[in-house]
């Protein structure tokens, strides 16, 4: 079906499939200490829920930012905002979404993260294929930590 509605927003989806139940998968996102040993290098301060202060800090793109949390749904759904340019959002922010779907009787879960909030210019394009790219490799990383104890992130952008 083609829409002739003009384009507000820019806004992605990725998913992948970890080898864990769902509870394991959702605390390894959640849980600053578990997320700073695969995803956020430089470290993560504050538990992903409501209310509490977050923080996160990549070593290979220094800067501690804050991340607020707007749903904590244990264990299936997780929504963080953080400050972008070129957002759609009144406050400057875009919206994450993680949902964690227990598949295969349970042993498998289904990550699917959604961004949104882009602008759907040249600048609002170049964020969000960068985010897209980042969360692709966070999808990556949770797999390889959780399935194998091995750290993805450690040399590959530095």
């Amino acid at each position: 079906m083609t829409s002739n509605a003009p384009l507000t927003e820019l806004s992605f989806t990725v998913s992948g499939r970890v080898a864990r139940p769902v509870e394991q998968v959702y605390e390894a996102v959640a849980d600053p200490d578990q997320l700073s040993r695969y995803f956020t290098t430089g470290g993560a301060k504050g538990r992903l829920e409501p209310g509490g202060e977050v923080t996160w800090d990549f070593a290979d793109f220094p800067g501690a930012f804050p991340v607020t949390v707007t749903e904590a749904d244990p264990p299936r759904r997780l929504a963080i905002e953080w400050d972008g340019s070129a957002t759609t959002g009144e406050k400057g922010t875009t919206r994450t979404v993680f949902e964690f779907e227990p598949i295969d009787a349970g042993r498998r879960t289904l990550v699917t993260i959604t961004e949104t909030s882009w602008q759907p210019t040249p600048d609002g394009a170049k964020a969000a294929f960068g985010n897209c790219e980042g969360w692709t490799g966070m999808l990556t990383a949770l797999k390889a930590w959780l399935e194998h104890g091995i750290n993805l992130r450690d040399g590959f952008y530095r």
